[in-house]
């Protein structure tokens, strides 16, 4: 017999799923929208209390990213962004390695500045690149998506999920254990990607001559040295703080606060810091703020942790684990999206034993969460964002079909580079 408590759990799900499967077909509702729905139902049920949610909002999250975007927007506002891609993009002249080194930037870019920030603003760059080599921008957009989700698997701060794994599991210097033991591979699968979108889309190499000028990209000098002093202070003091941390000396156990107070010692100093809040995207703070909600409803409610059993029979056995866990990540983030079920499997893990400590299990959850992006467009928050500023702005769209057909042959070469790492390094 189904209780009301597990009633409301199915129906929240179910509604989260049906909404975002949905929403591929009416882009112009938000996905933030649709959660903080999900929120609101778990809260008038009673699943939470009113009174609770200032304990089940994780702030240090919150905070994280409204620093990180604040840190990232002062960049693109200031023109720095673009500058750094004019540079990058002007080393090479062939069409080949115009490809490769589009997939490498956006990747690069994507590790250190969160994903979503890099999906807001990259779409304008994959026009500039698809004009200057002749490529069909329907192709430069598709690289751009797989780029920004096997990018960001390398960081505790590439993308959403990665910073809710590096902050609520418990990890002991999270940076310098994921930039160790996933900087290779995601390397390699950002070459592996690039060629696998070459050979799919039957694109032929040529000699391209692209003559961008970096700094005629910089609208403000002021905010261009503020934001990278910003970026540099913030990954500095992660990788600082990790260090003080494994030889055991004080260091600053809330890590997400560090963007969020470095951004604020930058706010006065810009010429506009209305300009630079405005940048922040409120709709990914809101959608974290009512997910923080809605999968601590999903998890009181019992359902969600019958279908995790199912994939993760023996938490002892290492590869077992590194199996279970890939299984779980590239099924449910299809149904409800990497963020929402890296919040709710991170519950899970917890209650089977897993701590801090157990760095293969949260590596994994990290990289195959993350590429599981790469399967369907559901899959990542990231495409959505790339998909919806394709078809508002330049009038192009990749469907959900053509999406999985490449997607499909991405998705298995990423994790037949993963696991080996995860397995044999950890």
């Amino acid at each position: 017999m189904v209780d009301y408590r597990s009633a409301v759990g199915l129906f929240v799900m179910i509604y989260l799923i049906a909404a975002l499967i949905l929403r591929s077909r009416k882009p112009t509702i938000p996905i933030w929208s649709l959660m903080a729905f999900s929120s609101f139902v778990v809260i008038v049920s009673g699943l939470v209390s009113i009174d609770e949610l200032g304990n089940v909002i994780d702030v240090n999250v919150v905070l994280f990213l409204i620093g990180m975007f604040s840190i990232v927007g002062l960049m693109d506002v200031s023109g720095l962004l673009d500058a750094i891609s004019y540079w990058f993009m002007g080393r090479f002249k062939s069409r080949t390695m115009v490809l490769i080194a589009s997939a490498y930037l956006f990747g690069l870019l994507a590790a250190v500045t969160v994903n979503d920030t890099v999906a807001l603003m990259g779409p304008p760059i994959a026009l500039l690149i698809s004009r200057a080599t002749g490529t069909n921008l329907k192709v430069i957009a598709v690289l751009l998506m797989f780029s920004l989700t096997i990018g960001s698997a390398m960081t505790p701060i590439g993308n959403p999920q990665n910073v809710l794994i590096a902050i609520d599991s418990g990890m002991p210097a999270p940076f310098i254990h994921f930039i160790a033991k996933l900087f290779v591979p995601t390397m390699i699968n950002l070459l592996l990607t690039t060629l696998v979108v070459k050979k799919y889309y039957k694109v032929v190499d040529a000699e391209v001559s692209i003559n961008l000028i970096p700094h005629e990209a910089i609208k403000d000098k002021r905010d261009a040295v503020l934001g990278a002093l910003g970026l540099v202070l913030t990954v500095t003091t992660l990788i600082i703080n990790d260090v003080l941390e494994l030889y055991g000396y004080p260091h600053i156990r809330e890590r997400g606060f560090i963007p969020f107070v470095i951004s604020a010692g930058l706010y006065p100093l810009t010429s506009n810091p209305r300009k630079v809040l405005s940048n922040v995207d409120w709709g990914t703070i809101i959608f974290f703020i009512t997910m923080f909600i809605t999968t601590a409803g999903i998890w009181r409610s019992g359902n969600i942790e019958l279908i995790f059993q199912l994939f993760l029979p023996d938490i002892n056995d290492k590869l077992l684990v590194i199996i279970g866990i890939t299984l779980t990540s590239i099924t449910v983030s299809q149904l409800v999206s990497n963020v929402p079920f890296v919040g709710l499997y991170i519950h899970h893990l917890e209650s089977l034993g897993f701590t801090g400590s157990d760095t293969s299990a949260w590596l994994t959850l990290a990289v195959t969460s993350t590429v599981a992006g790469n399967l369907t467009i559901l899959g990542a928050a990231s495409n959505i964002i790339v998909l919806e500023a394709l078809e508002s702005r330049f009038s192009v769209t990749v469907t959900f079909k053509e999406f999985v057909k490449v997607g499909s042959i991405v998705t298995a070469v990423n994790i037949l580079v993963y696991l080996p790492f995860l397995y044999l390094t950890i």
